[in-house]
């Protein structure tokens, strides 16, 4: 999306995803981050402005403009914070931890967003998908945006919960089909270290989902600033999204401990099966074993040992020997 120059040729316009006014639930104009602070000074008006990675000098304008607080800047330019909601003054500031599942494994980034009258912005760090969806989404339905930027904080918070839900299904294959493998032979280093990998990426997972329970819930039950009512139910929902993710990450943690039990049980199993045919085996062994060496001695006198039939008697005591223990060993299973 293009926008009208700005004032400020030191401003990286690459950073600014988008920076549109709205009034009446439409949007009306495209505006620099110059100018956004007079729009959402308007009556009836609002600004939402969509940052990328945006560098110091960017976020002093924003700051300028909306008159946000320096230590929730200093959060949004630093990055790595856990996800929280925040008061300061008439304003709010929060911080969501978006997630995108690539080949190396599970990948985060953050989103920290700050909301007033008059005012949304959205700063996104690290791995995250495009919100022109949400913002799409949002200006298709007008009835829902006129309620202004508290139904805009509800769109960006349900996209980023939403995005988990692909990534969960993703790795619930992955659990199905690790868990196939595992019944079907014991587990070598590859599938340890998948068994690792997806815990991991789940329990990261967890970690970020979970403090979203605590954010929708102080913004639906408590008096937070241009939160209105009518808005609070929507939270509500995206918490009970919250809470059927995770039990979703708890589940298929619980089927990866139990696949990798499960199949530690059956590699014990089969080793003691191992062990009881080669201990059977050997057993029959041994009686050839112990009469060949019998006559292997130096002896001048033993038993048969100038008959005529005593070669033929010995191996056919040690083949009946060796098949009655080959029968009595088949019987008791361990062959």
């Amino acid at each position: 999306m293009s926008l009208p120059p700005s004032s400020d040729s030191a401003t990286p316009r690459h950073a600014v995803i988008a920076s549109a006014a709205y009034c009446d639930g439409r949007r009306i104009a495209d505006v620099p981050i110059a100018e956004a602070g007079a729009w959402a000074a308007k009556e009836g008006h609002f600004v939402w402005i969509g940052l990328w990675e945006p560098d110091e000098a960017l976020l002093m304008e924003v700051k300028h403009q909306f008159g946000l607080h320096e230590l929730a800047v200093e959060d949004a330019l630093h990055a790595h914070q856990r996800p929280k909601v925040e008061v300061y003054g008439d304003g709010l500031f929060m911080v969501l931890r978006t997630a995108k599942l690539e080949k190396g494994g599970l990948v985060m980034g953050e989103t920290h967003l700050f909301a007033g009258r008059g005012y949304v912005v959205t700063v996104r760090h690290g791995a995250s998908t495009s919100y022109s969806p949400v913002r799409a989404r949002a200006e298709s339905a007008p009835q829902l945006l006129k309620h202004g930027e508290d139904f805009v904080v509800y769109t960006v918070m349900d996209y980023v919960v939403d995005c988990y839900v692909p990534i969960l299904d993703q790795m619930a294959g992955m659990v199905d089909e690790l868990d196939a493998q595992l019944i079907a032979r014991p587990p070598g280093m590859a599938e340890i270290e998948r068994i690792h990998q997806l815990r991991r990426d789940l329990e990261r997972l967890r970690r970020n989902a979970s403090p979203l329970l605590e954010v929708c819930s102080r913004l639906e039950r408590f008096d937070l600033p241009m939160i209105d009512p009518a808005i609070r139910p929507y939270y509500r929902d995206v918490q009970d999204h919250v809470i059927r993710i995770n039990e979703q990450i708890g589940s298929l943690r619980e089927v990866l401990s139990f696949a990798f039990e499960t199949s530690m049980i059956l590699a014990t199993a089969r080793q003691n099966d191992v062990t009881r045919k080669l201990a059977a085996w050997a057993a029959i062994l041994a009686v050839p074993t112990a009469v060949a060496g019998l006559y292997g001695m130096n002896f001048e006198h033993m038993p048969e040992l100038h008959w005529r039939y005593g070669y033929p008697a010995v191996l056919a005591v040690i083949a009946v020997v060796c098949a009655g223990l080959y029968v009595r060993f088949r019987r008791t299973g361990w062959l």
